[in-house]
């Protein structure tokens, strides 16, 4: 639905989308896990944290970074030849033979649902040539991600000395890995056939949780149960860590639960909204400054917003589509904030004939000695 305003003294006005008052939002509940983090996956806002920047060991969740390294360095129908050290990684396998050839897409499948260190091995020495290398691409890349408290050893998680991550790194690190589409279709399958052998995906959740699209699981007998999951409802999607959690499951659903409850990445300004700016000297009398993209929050349930639109009193003809004629701010009551520019709808083409009345001559005076804009802020 498109919302119109009227522009006295041809000034663009704006709206403010308001809800009830915002309420806070409750406590999330407890649980038996050593670490947990809560994470908005588009904003990476933390809603929740419990010893979250402690490194602790964190088990196969590792391969979500391996996952993510090898889609950025590998094309995933590129065929990997199985050599005989990969098959003799211990641990969790998905019992590759010796002189098979597979598809990186297939070893990612089989490393993400089988939790296949075996899988691991082989994908890493494909992309880097050795588990070392490989994890200097994994290190590198958590330092691009900011990751300022985890180090990898390897590209399976099993205990070593150095490989720690914590909680909120892993959080930030599956919300990154949540935006690349192949990982996210690997990590939200149930079961995968392939070579004739069915694969199912250790993560329950995609199974007994509504929403459920992701991630990954974890255990040594030293590092415990790790989990990181992800749900999406409508359009909010939350990524949940625990470290070392013996009721993992059953804390993941009250904590996502929580979250849904608690929190929606709402649309505060949709991208049809329109507010027209006075058009001097044009074919047309005016044109429709729109935003140039949906303006979204992450926000407590009912909470209340305030925008603020700056735009022109006026513009000269000719104006094309798209040209930058203001800007929209959508502030939150915790003071966080949104901002996309608003831009014109329509070409408006200059008409030859038109004259300039005496009003209209002063105020091109008036824009040309300064662009003035007018800012109108909508009371709580």
């Amino acid at each position: 639905m498109r919302k119109r305003l009227c522009a006295a003294l041809c000034a663009a006005l704006l709206c403010a989308t308001l809800g009830m008052p915002a309420r806070a939002a409750e406590r999330a509940p407890e649980t038996s896990a050593a670490a947990t983090a809560v994470m908005h996956v588009e904003t990476g806002a933390l809603l929740h944290a419990e010893n979250a920047d402690t490194p602790m060991r964190i088990a196969s969740t590792t391969k979500i970074m391996t996952a993510l390294v090898v889609l950025e360095h590998c094309d995933p129908g590129e065929p990997v030849e199985i050599l005989p050290e990969y098959t003799a990684v211990e641990g969790s396998s998905m019992y590759l033979r010796a002189g098979e050839t597979y598809t990186v897409q297939e070893l990612l499948y089989g490393m993400m649902l089988a939790s296949g260190n075996d899988a691991a091995t082989a994908l890493a020495c494909h992309t880097a040539g050795s588990i070392e290398a490989f994890a200097a691409l994994m290190n590198e890349k958590a330092a691009a991600l900011g990751l300022t408290n985890t180090s990898f050893r390897n590209p399976h998680g099993l205990d070593a000395e150095g490989h720690l991550s914590t909680a909120r790194d892993l959080a930030a690190l599956a919300c990154c890995a949540m935006q690349n589409e192949a990982f996210r279709e690997i990590v939200s399958t149930a079961s995968k056939t392939i070579h004739g052998q069915t694969y199912v995906n250790h993560n329950r959740l995609l199974r007994s949780y509504a929403g459920a699209i992701g991630v990954k699981t974890g255990y040594t007998e030293a590092a415990g149960r790790i989990l990181v999951s992800c749900a999406q409802r409508g359009d909010t999607r939350f990524v949940c860590v625990t470290i070392s959690d013996r009721n993992d499951w059953e804390d993941h659903a009250r904590l996502l639960d929580w979250a849904f409850d608690s929190y929606e990445y709402r649309a505060v300004i949709p991208a049809d909204a329109a507010y027209p700016v006075a058009v001097l000297s044009g074919a047309a009398a005016q044109c429709d400054a729109v935003p140039r993209e949906t303006v979204r929050l992450l926000l407590e349930k009912d909470a209340r917003t305030e925008t603020r639109i700056e735009l022109p009193r006026f513009v000269f003809a000719p104006v094309r589509q798209g040209d930058a004629l203001g800007l929209l701010t959508v502030t939150a009551a915790d003071g966080t904030t949104a901002q996309t520019p608003l831009v014109c709808a329509q070409d408006v083409a200059a008409d030859a004939n038109a004259r300039l009345t005496p009003r209209e001559r002063l105020e091109r005076f008036w824009n040309l000695a300064g662009h003035y804009l007018f800012s109108f802020y909508p009371g709580n």
